[in-house]
């Protein structure tokens, strides 16, 4: 009986010491999406002087516009397109619609997502080179103005995205300074997409973006200039342009169906612990510790009664 008493002991207090070593999981800072609005069907819109494809040869599912400039500047096929091609007037390609009122509302909801992408908080501050790193859901921003990632054999390796099996996991890029940050994707350059992140939850608010040969970009680009995509890239996302153009040249283009979804903000991820998951795990320890007592006790009212 002595035997059983002294095991019971150690077992509380070896439940103790191990609860205080269990780390509950992180809890990364949940962001809402930012809302494109009536700009969310476009997988393509610019604002000047153009839209331009060398070859033709580029396939872009979803709607394409550009505003203000004359529909004379969208030198696409409507056969490139899978999805509407719209202008402000009837300059625009073979097919496409003119539709001025529709093209203003949704460069307004560009700017208003590009504000509300760039108010974002709390910011992590990272390497100015993305590739090779793997990020849980947040705002970024780097200690340069420039965000780049390395592609090709000697490159660091691809930017993963890590959703951690959370559908509704938002990551925001953004440059360092609004009037200088560029985005930089070298030749085969690859963001990558796990556990459950989706391309509609990614965003890229720079200044400026160049995505080069053969890249795998995922997310969209909301872009303060210019978009230029170079030859053979494939792009799961937005090409967003405010005031600048869009330039490609033989790419695959496809902006990703989503749904908005709720999200309920947790704590900010500090890279330790959150306060509340260590409520929870203080009140089951405490539950546990509190068990093993009350055996204590009784095996010990059972000695003395046997004594």
């Amino acid at each position: 009986m002595k035997k059983l008493l002294f095991g019971a002991i150690m077992a509380v207090f070896t439940l103790g010491f191990v609860s205080l070593a269990i780390k509950a999981p992180y809890v990364y800072a949940a962001q809402p999406t930012v809302d494109l609005g009536t700009a969310t069907p476009f997988a393509i819109l610019a604002g000047t002087p153009l839209i331009s494809d060398a070859g033709n040869a580029s396939v872009i599912t979803g709607n394409v516009g550009l505003s203000p400039a004359s529909g004379a500047g969208i030198g696409l096929l409507s056969t490139q397109v899978i999805g509407s091609i719209y202008a402000v007037n009837g300059a625009g390609p073979s097919g496409s619609i003119n539709n001025p009122d529709l093209l203003t509302t949704a460069k307004s909801d560009l700017t208003t997502a590009y504000t509300n992408a760039a108010g974002r908080t709390p910011v992590n501050t990272i390497d100015t080179e993305l590739g090779g790193q793997h990020l849980y859901a947040g705002v970024y921003t780097t200690d340069s103005t420039a965000l780049q990632i390395t592609g090709g054999a000697d490159g660091p390796g691809p930017l993963v995205l890590d959703a951690q099996n959370d559908a509704s996991a938002v990551f925001i890029f953004e440059g360092s300074d609004e009037q200088a940050g560029s985005l930089t994707v070298g030749p085969g350059g690859t963001v990558s997409l796990i556990n459950g992140a989706s391309a509609c939850n990614v965003f890229w608010r720079v200044y400026g973006a160049t995505i080069n040969t053969s890249a795998v970009f995922k997310g969209n680009i909301l872009a303060l200039t210019s978009i230029t995509v170079a030859n053979g890239a494939s792009i799961e996302g937005r090409l967003l342009a405010r005031n600048g153009e869009v330039t490609l040249n033989t790419d695959t283009i496809t902006a990703p169906v989503c749904t908005n979804t709720t999200v309920t903000p947790k704590l900010p991820n500090t890279g330790s612990t959150s306060l509340e998951n260590n409520r929870t795990l203080l009140a089951v320890s405490i539950a546990a510790v509190a068990a093993l007592i009350t055996l204590a006790s009784f095996i010990i009212v059972r000695t003395k009664r046997a004594n």
